[in-house]
């Protein structure tokens, strides 16, 4: 099965996490959501499959390029 990384786009704190190891996902589905500059940023899957991983948690501070998630399709 192929593996999609998916990445923190903008520094910021995370304020909800939506998915946990063996969610099932659809293409656009909500990942995270990160607070950056008093605005939420929804992150959403960019693939249909299942979450393999989950590095973030409600409340960490995220630089942009750490990893969020990976999904599995």
């Amino acid at each position: 099965m192929a593996q999609e990384r998916i990445d923190v786009p903008i520094t910021g704190k995370i304020i909800a996490v939506s998915v946990t190891v063996g969610s099932k996902v659809g293409e656009g589905d909500l990942i995270c959501t990160i607070e950056s500059m008093k605005m939420e940023n929804p992150i959403l899957s960019p693939v249909s499959g299942k979450v393999t991983e989950v590095k973030v948690s409600p409340g960490q501070v995220v630089q942009t390029g750490s990893l969020i998630a990976t999904v599995e399709y």
